[in-house]
């Protein structure tokens, strides 16, 4: 992934600076000669000291919050928002009034409305906004994409796509964590699975005509707590059967901590300890203030007559994506680890495995790969970034009405909408 270049690198400021920032600022320490951070605006100190110190930045390139650094920006050719979800919009805008490039994580913001402002904006001010849509960077989706657009296969009549969020997942963010509640980042199909709407519109090429949508919270709410259970897993008397162990999950397993900030002076194991007493991660799943849905599906028709059975399940042990797509002349299926592919005439079958490259960093270098194509674009006007704008408002646009249908019951005309 190690690149270089002739010209001076792409110079970029990073607004947020969490765990997808840092994923996505790896390509600057891998080439540095195309990409340099010039600045960051970061409210949480720890966070914000971090970059500014791998990076080499001066206390003049660091701002407390991007409020402050609007009314002193400092030159750079693109911002990178990384921010929490309801501070996409606001940011974003004034970084495209101000004439930057944008590299924005998903989802683009909190309501279609929005979504469509900053696409217009955008394209009012002629510049470029990208959209972190990483499985279009991925070589495993990349390949399905390869082998349906070869035509070896013929025609899509129909897809059936699960995205299995996993439990661990679910009720680290789902239910303890920043996406549990609508209000404070979006619907859990716009935060979780915007990836996968896209990923289906890029794979059929076609807009969507009409969809409906069903789902709840079924599960994790107050009135399914377990009689003996207490407010906090390090307090409970069925911690050690309980399979959402707070417990579990972060003190023994270790996993899901590394948004866990570690102040100076103080170890992992003390800050995890505190979570787990006293702070939002330690909590009973049934005595969260989530409401977010734990399980969804949508039903699709395009308007090239492909029709998508789509479904979010949290309650699964593994965290994948699972993918059939039925064609004319064969059949593609696949779970991130094996995608099969199989013709009709003949019976002949063809498998890829990709268990060589799960779990492997930067989903599986997608990460690098999308922020590559992103340099590229600004780098080569003639070049075009794989997500464009108008692309990820249209996966938007499924998802935030599939959140209507899911609500009134009602099917949902796409056309009506646009």
């Amino acid at each position: 992934m190690e690149r270089t270049s002739e010209a001076k690198p792409i110079t970029i400021v990073a607004i947020g600076a969490g765990n997808r920032t840092n994923k996505y600022l790896e390509y600057a320490v891998r080439n540095p000669g195309r990409l340099k951070l010039v600045g960051v605006a970061e409210r949480n100190d720890i966070r914000r000291h971090a970059v500014a110190a791998k990076f080499g930045l001066t206390p003049e390139q660091c701002f407390a919050d991007y409020e402050r650094f609007f009314e002193n920006p400092v030159p750079a050719d693109a911002i990178l928002i990384g921010t929490p979800e309801n501070m996409h919009f606001e940011p974003c805008m004034k970084a495209i009034e101000a004439g930057y490039n944008v590299l924005l994580e998903k989802p683009i913001a909190q309501s279609l409305p929005e979504c469509c402002r900053i696409a217009e904006a955008a394209r009012r001010k002629g510049v470029i906004v990208g959209v972190c849509h990483v499985l279009r960077y991925h070589p495993y989706f990349i390949k399905i994409k390869e082998i349906v657009d070869s035509g070896q296969l013929g025609r899509i009549i129909s897809i059936s796509h699960l995205a299995a969020v996993g439990l661990d997942r679910t009720t680290h963010g789902f239910v303890r964590g920043m996406w549990r509640r609508e209000e404070i980042t979006n619907p859990m199909l716009i935060s979780k699975c915007c990836h996968d709407i896209d990923f289906l519109l890029w794979l059929t090429e076609a807009r969507c005509r009409k969809l409906s949508s069903f789902g709840s919270l079924r599960w994790f709410r107050a009135e399914n707590a377990p009689v003996e259970s207490t407010a906090r897993c390090i307090d409970c008397p069925l911690e050690k059967e309980c399979p959402y162990s707070a417990v579990d999950l972060y003190y023994n397993r270790r996993d899901w901590i590394s948004n866990f900030d570690v102040p100076e002076g103080s170890t992992l194991d003390e800050v995890i300890l505190r979570q787990l007493r006293t702070g939002d991660y330690g909590r009973c799943v049934f005595r969260c203030d989530n409401d977010v849905v734990d399980h969804q599906i949508v039903s699709m028709e395009l308007e090239n007559d492909v029709t998508i059975s789509f479904s979010m399940d949290a309650f699964t042990l593994g965290d994948q994506r699972e993918t059939h797509i039925r064609l004319t002349h064969g059949e593609i299926d696949g779970d991130e680890r094996t995608l099969r592919v199989r013709r009709f005439r003949g019976g002949e079958e063809q498998v890829y495995d990709f268990s060589g490259i799960l779990g492997k960093p930067f989903h599986a270098g997608a990460d690098l790969n999308l922020v590559e194509d992103f340099v590229d674009t600004l780098s080569r006007r003639e070049h075009r970034f794989r997500t464009s704008i108008a692309n990820s408002v249209e996966s938007h646009r499924i998802c935030f009405e599939a959140e209507r249908s899911r609500l009134t019951g009602q099917t949902v005309i796409l056309d009506e909408t646009r």
